[in-house]
């Protein structure tokens, strides 16, 4: 027993496997760059999931092209694979509303979102996109990649300039599958 407790231990102490430059959707003229995965969530939280990422048991990488497009991906592992599935839906029902919650918040602005459905990793993934815009700036486009394995979820958020029509969804949805089978180290 105190060698499957120790095990655990450190399980939990490790971070999850995380997504290298090469996993993210290819960007036309620049190259991927990745930073350190790092224990805690990141200073701002992604676009849409403010406040729904819990700090105990979370990681997260930044990267970044030369040029409009940037990535994060935050991993959390939870108490147990029950309340990984309850993280796990609370982060697509945020991000399902994300359109709507931020257009009450803007009024003069212009969202919307997609669904563009799930994913055959692990004990699943779904695949969401995002589009803002406000007169007098430039639109944005997010792409969201929500998966889990086991107590393990991880979240990948893509964004640039840009509509949904400019975003590499089927490019992202390999990338989520890849964060997601990644999960165990």
């Amino acid at each position: 027993m105190l060698h499957g407790l120790a095990a655990a231990v450190a399980l939990a102490l490790a971070a999850p496997g995380f997504l290298g430059a090469a996993d993210l959707p290819p960007h036309p003229t620049s190259p991927w760059h990745a930073g350190k995965v790092t224990k805690g969530l990141p200073e701002t939280a992604p676009f849409c999931l403010d406040g729904a990422l819990p700090a105990a048991g979370s990681w997260h990488r930044h990267f970044g092209t030369d040029l409009d497009t940037a990535a994060v991906q935050v991993s959390v592992r939870a108490s147990s694979d029950a309340a990984a599935a309850r993280l796990a839906r609370g982060l697509e029902r945020q991000v399902a509303a994300c359109a709507a919650d931020w257009l009450r918040e803007h009024p003069d602005g212009r969202a919307q979102s997609r669904d563009y459905g799930t994913l055959p990793a692990e004990e699943g993934a779904h695949v969401y996109g995002v589009h803002t815009s406000i007169p007098d700036s430039e639109p944005g486009v997010h792409l969201f990649g929500i998966g889990r394995d086991g107590s393990t979820v991880t979240v990948v958020q893509w964004g640039r300039m840009g509509d949904l029509s400019d975003a590499p969804v089927p490019a992202f949805k390999r990338t989520t599958t890849t964060a997601v089978n990644r999960l165990d180290p």
